[in-house]
């Protein structure tokens, strides 16, 4: 069937030997889509390879073997573009480095600043033709491989073969200088627990200023999923999906039928997104129904301009600490990296350019420490070591369990009494004797 690209087929160790050398930055993904058998093909080359570079991102699978199989770092050092659940757990050990970006920016950064010598693309069975789809992962591939010393196709059998919007998401046997198949482990899922009484108190508040036919962006969490379950209960109707991450929350969505996408000025009756994270059900749903989707590239879905060219576009993300200017930390507890800005300030400025878009950051008033301390998450500033992820300008509505505040067009005071009003009311009047000393 693809006679003529025969040869590019080899096995994952043949791969590995021909493609990787000494001193290679290689690239494994972002999110779900993981080229497992060239993980561990290059895993086996451990002490016959040295300072061999790995990139990856948000990686929600339990192993990466070439972190695994070399913890004193001899043959591969392992670095991230966001720290996912598995990734903190290599932070403990020392085993990660985090290298900070806006996810809008990760193209220009492989075209213009950063090196890359070796791709592993994640990709589906190939059609009669020798195209490919990118599966739950579009990314940043295009614009990685294109800029890759060389290219390394892995098949695997269980990625939907959806191939987007005129190719949006697909790529071609020709276009890889080896390919490797082979069978893999069912696809990473990623489950949602229960909501708390919180999440369903701060869901509420959020969910009361949508209006119809909005064009949705959830981030991948509790208020986002339950913020999505109740619009699916919800009199709202014919809402789009412009996301970075497609989730269960938009499955949900579907399945109430208010997932119509019918109200959208771009990609209308399509749900656009970058990546796909959740159950299997929500795979099922991307490969057995290829036609409600724009899988789009990082440079596609996450352009603010093209968000705000679309009207009542809303934003729902969450955050670690808010202080009362409305600066925000979403990332760290002081110099420890939880996760990282991944996309969250794109779709801030695509909100804030739409007309009658809303961008909202979601957060618990307050935590309990480990000694079962309750301490304030609005804060008087964000502490010495943490991260400030989004300036006080790029923030438009915070909601909490006690409401929602939007500080948009309002004085550094007037934010700081806004932030008051939705703290926790154990920490109100500390909040408030800072705001009079400071901001008066």
């Amino acid at each position: 069937m693809f006679s003529e690209y025969r040869s590019k087929f080899v096995t994952p160790e043949v791969a590995a030997a021909k493609a990787v050398q000494s001193g290679d930055w290689v690239d494994y993904g972002f999110g779900g889509g993981f080229p497992e058998l060239m993980d561990k093909a290059l895993a086996a080359r451990k002490g016959e390879l040295k300072d061999v570079k790995i990139r990856g991102g948000l990686v929600i699978r339990p192993r990466i073997e070439v972190v695994e199989c070399d913890p004193e770092q001899e043959s591969f050092s392992y670095y991230s573009w966001h720290i996912g659940d598995y990734e903190r757990k290599l932070q403990s050990r020392g085993l990660v480095k985090f290298m900070p970006m806006i996810l809008r920016f990760l193209p220009d950064l492989y075209r213009y600043h950063i090196r890359v010598d070796v791709a592993f693309v994640p990709v589906s069975k190939p059609d009669d033709k020798g195209y490919c789809g990118l599966g739950i992962s579009n990314y940043a591939w295009r614009t990685i491989f294109e800029n890759a010393r060389t290219v390394v196709f892995e098949i695997n059998e269980h990625l939907p073969t959806l191939h987007g919007v005129e190719g949006s998401h697909r790529v071609h046997l020709s276009e890889a200088d080896y390919i490797v198949e082979g069978e893999h482990e069912p696809l990473p899922l990623r489950s949602y627990k229960d909501p708390s009484e919180i999440d369903i108190a701060i869901a509420k508040n959020v969910v009361k200023e949508i209006p119809d036919g909005a064009v949705l962006s959830l981030g991948v969490g509790g208020v986002p999923f339950t913020v999505a379950k109740m619009l699916a209960d919800s009199d709202l109707k014919d809402l789009g999906c412009w996301t970075g991450t497609i989730s269960d929350a938009f499955l949900a969505l579907h399945n109430a039928g208010k997932l119509t996408n019918k109200c959208k000025e771009i990609d209308n009756g399509y749900s656009t997104w970058n990546l796909a994270m959740g159950s299997q059900e929500l795979y099922n749903w991307i490969n057995d129904m290829p036609h409600l989707f724009h899988p789009g590239d990082v440079d596609y879905v996450h352009a603010p301009e093209r968000m705000g060219s679309m009207s009542n576009f809303v934003g729902i993300m969450g955050g670690v600490q808010l202080d009362l200017m409305g600066q925000e930390n979403a990332e760290s507890a002081g110099t420890r990296q939880l996760s990282g800005i991944g996309g969250q300030l794109d779709f801030l400025e695509g909100a804030y350019r739409s007309k009658g878009g809303k961008g909202f950051i979601c957060l618990n008033s307050a935590r309990k420490d480990k000694e079962g301390n309750l301490k304030s998450n609005i804060v008087p500033f964000i502490p010495g070591g943490s991260v400030v992820s989004a300036p006080r300008t790029m923030i438009q509505y915070v909601a909490t369990e006690y409401g929602v505040a939007k500080l948009s067009g309002l004085t550094v005071y007037e934010r700081a009494q806004a932030m008051i009003s939705v703290a926790h009311p154990q920490f109100r009047d500390e909040l408030a004797k800072y705001a009079d000393e400071k901001f008066r």
